[in-house]
């Protein structure tokens, strides 16, 4: 499903209630100052992308939000026997499906990473229920990834290397809460978010199986209204000393089982 296309950018008007015109004849001025959609979210502008430490007055803030990280799964195995021209096409297309679901519901798409994506939801573009935005989010990558599988099942790489193939899918990992955004580095200057709430949801992103979405209690709490057929697990996950309980959404479940 393609996004609905803001007219203004949604975090300039939320943090400065400032309307930056993104379409029509309105725009054309602004893009000769090279403000325009933000490749991160096309419903926020350049500003909120390259301006972050003017339009915030810092070059990080502590906010509220939810991060969700989605993993190609098998993705290494099978690319050993694709053609650069299959390779390229299946990111493409893994890419193009994340970054829509994410826009759908007002994530920011804040990093490609190898055959992984991570994402932000309620920064710039505030959202009081954005635990459970990320939630749907998710839904809609594997739903998106199921109605193509079949189409990537046909690669020569799903022919010659079964067992790859079995475990082709998308894992996704989220979590929710207090973390720092904004600008990191200086000869490189990084706009993203860091903290626990970011290693977390990482970590259960590695932990969920192709299919599968697993998010925390944080998230569970907050979104309980879309997950209350989930079931729950503690998980041993890296660099945590104790155990941690991750809900698997069964919807998601049901599309890796088929």
């Amino acid at each position: 499903m393609t996004p609905h296309r803001s007219a203004i950018c949604k975090g300039c008007w939320q943090q400065m209630h400032v309307p930056i015109p993104l379409r029509g004849v309105l725009s054309v001025p602004f893009r000769v100052f090279g403000i325009r959609p933000s490749r991160m979210n096309p419903n926020t502008c350049t500003i909120c992308e390259l301006m972050f430490t003017r339009v915030m007055k810092a070059r990080k803030v502590t906010i509220d939000a939810t991060i969700l990280f989605a993993d190609l799964r098998s993705y290494t195995s099978l690319s050993q026997s694709l053609s650069a021209a299959e390779m390229g096409g299946l990111l493409d297309a893994f890419y193009d499906d994340c970054a829509n679901a994410i826009w759908q519901f007002d994530g920011l798409l804040n990093k490609t990473i190898g055959d992984a994506v991570m994402a932000v939801f309620n920064f710039p573009i505030r959202q009081e229920d954005h635990a459970r935005q990320a939630v749907l989010a998710a839904r809609e990558i594997q739903r998106a990834f199921h109605a193509r599988r079949a189409e990537f099942a046909g690669s020569s790489a799903a022919s010659s290397d079964e067992g790859a193939a079995a475990e082709f899918g998308v894992g996704v990992g989220i979590h929710t809460g207090e973390l720092s955004f904004g600008e990191f580095g200086r000869s490189h200057r990084d706009l993203t978010a860091i903290g626990t709430v970011v290693n977390t949801a990482s970590r259960a992103q590695s932990a969920a199986d192709a299919g599968q979405i697993l998010v925390t209690q944080a998230v569970y709490d907050r979104a309980r209204s879309e997950l209350s057929d989930s079931t729950a697990k503690d998980y041993a996950l890296k660099g945590f000393d104790a155990p941690v309980r991750l809900y698997a959404a069964q919807e998601a479940l049901a599309f890796a089982n088929e």
